[in-house]
Order: structure tokens, then sequence, then C-alpha cells
């Protein structure tokens, strides 16, 4: 294992990264929907084009994004016929590179012709097989009126992980019987703190005694060395709600726990410059089936991530 200092050579050729291509802003969605999915050959969903509410007839026009992770995003906007309340979607391709089935997380940025953040979305793509090639349309549905076939998009972000571990946040309970998952946690002050989540959805008492075990990967899922992983969230900083000593719980059918991750992302210099690993593998008690989350672990160079004990959600 080694402590990973992750760059640009690292993001271009990680073997998590699917190939993203491909994405394609048009100026209404007709009659796709969000997700839409389509395997195969085929040209990527059409979305449109459609009318433009803002924008005068004539020929799109395209903008060439920045590279984002290796990948050049081209987006277009331009005229139709006004007079629509259409809403712009974006539409691209996803291959995955695994060798086992991924689910993906692709954000997409939604920005302004002067570059103005105006929204963005995240589209969960499941279940994605080896090799395999899926096509898939996003809708913009907040943006402003006129920004409707003028705005650009780009992939502002991919993540993926095993199907085998994905959270699970709501629907299907899983075979385990437990849901864990990650919220967006908060941060003050270079301050982080990221709650983990346990729900009991199945039909017996789940026991849960300490901390859940944690194991931090980078974004080629490899393990990060040089990084202590330290019991309570108070060797981080207090008032964290990630302290306290560890307890025996039982959670009945429909009762939920949550624990903490506590880091701060000060950077002072060092040979290794700044961690920054997106994913955490969580195991919530021995012999437990994995988990993994993405809670953007950017630890500076504190070398350190503090993990609160598992509290029952009254606590």
């Amino acid at each position: 294992m080694r402590r990973t200092r992750l760059n640009r050579r690292t993001r271009l050729h990680g073997s998590i990264l699917p190939a993203v291509a491909g994405l394609l802003l048009l100026t209404a969605c007709g009659t796709e929907r969000r997700g839409a999915e389509a395997s195969g050959s085929t040209a990527p969903p059409a979305c449109g084009p459609g009318p433009n509410p803002s924008a005068s007839a004539g020929p799109p026009t395209a903008a060439v994004a920045p590279d984002q992770d290796g990948v050049t995003v081209i987006g277009t906007g331009g005229g139709a016929d006004s007079g629509s309340s259409a809403r712009p979607c974006v539409a691209y391709t996803l291959t995955s590179r695994e060798t086992q089935p991924f689910t993906y997380v692709v954000t997409v940025g939604f920005r302004s012709e002067s570059g103005q953040a105006l929204s963005t979305v995240e589209d969960t793509v499941e279940t994605v097989a080896p090799g395999r090639t899926v096509r898939r349309t996003v809708t913009a549905s907040d943006l402003p009126p006129d920004a409707v076939g003028t705005a650009n998009a780009k992939i502002v972000k991919v993540r993926g992980f095993p199907t085998a571990e994905a959270p699970n946040a709501g629907g299907t309970c899983p075979p385990t019987g437990v849901r864990v998952y990650a919220d967006d946690g908060d941060a003050a002050m270079g301050l982080r703190v990221v709650g983990l989540h346990l729900e009991n959805c199945g039909t017996r008492p789940y026991r849960l005694n300490g901390y859940p075990r944690i194991e931090i990967r980078d974004e080629d899922h490899d393990p990060v060395a040089g990084v202590s992983i330290v019991q309570g969230g108070e060797a981080i900083a207090g008032g964290t709600g990630a302290d306290g000593p560890p307890r025996q719980i039982e959670l009945r059918p429909g009762e939920r726990a949550h624990a903490g991750l506590v880091w701060r992302n000060t950077v002072e210099g060092g040979v290794d410059g700044p961690v920054n690993a997106p994913y955490a593998r969580v195991w919530a008690k021995p012999g437990a089936a994995p988990v993994t989350v993405v809670p953007e672990l950017d630890l500076g160079t504190t070398g350190k991530l503090g993990v609160g004990p598992w509290k029952k959600d009254e606590e």
C-alpha cells in the first residue's frame, strides 16, 4: 500500500475511470426521461432538438469544455423557434472498464455562456456489466428560462463502486438485512464531518458494538497507506457528535444507527503532499459485508481520520 497523492496522471489513468464521452447539450428533452438508457452501437438518445424560448432561430453554437478526468466534453446550444417551456438536457455515453458489475454516479454541471454555474445534476447508472456501453440522458429541471438553449454542460465528476458494495439509502432491503450509506456531510473552517448511517431493514435484531471499520481507497480503489484511522471524533475536534465511548446496541427491525467520520483538510507542506481519496470501504462490524461510500476525503497533510462509535439515532 502507499500514501497516495492524487494528481492529473492518477485521474487520467486510474482503472476506476470509465470512458465517458459525447456529452451533447440539446435545446429540449422531448419525450426523453432523465436517466433514459440504451445499449449497443447506436448514437446516444436524442433529447430534441426542440423549441427554445430565449434564442433566435439559427444553427446551434458549440463550446469545448476543459478536459475532466481525460474526457473532452462538447456542449452545444442554439436557437430554435420561440414559445416553448421545454427543458434542456444532455446525452452522454459511458463504457465500464471494470472486471465486475459497477454502479456509477455521473455529475453533470450546467453553466451559462459566461461560465456561471447554473445547476448540477447527479445521474446514477446502476449495474454496468464489464465492457458494456450505456447511453444516458440527463435533464436540467431548474435552469432559468433564459438559459434554455444557451447553457453549456460538462462532466464534473465520475464516481463508481462495485454494485455488490453499493450504498443503499432506500428501496429494496439488501440481502444482508441492513442498509449502509453516507450523508453529504458538513464543512466549516477546514473541519469536515460526514455521517455514516445504518438501518436494520431486515426481520431480525441487528447488534453493533464499537466502531465501524474503515479502509480509505483512492480513485483507483487502491488502499491508501500513511493515514492513521483513530477511534473517536474528539481526536480531531470536539462537539461533532462522533465522540463518547463505544457501547453495545441492538437495532430492532426499522431502527437506525449512525457514526461519524471527522477530519481536517489542513495543508502544512510535507514530502508526500496532500491526500485526497474519494472512497471509504465500510464494515459495520466484524464479519459484515463491506459497503463503499464516497465521502470525498480531502485530508490535506494531516494524515488522520477520526471514526466515531455507532449510536442509535435517538442518541
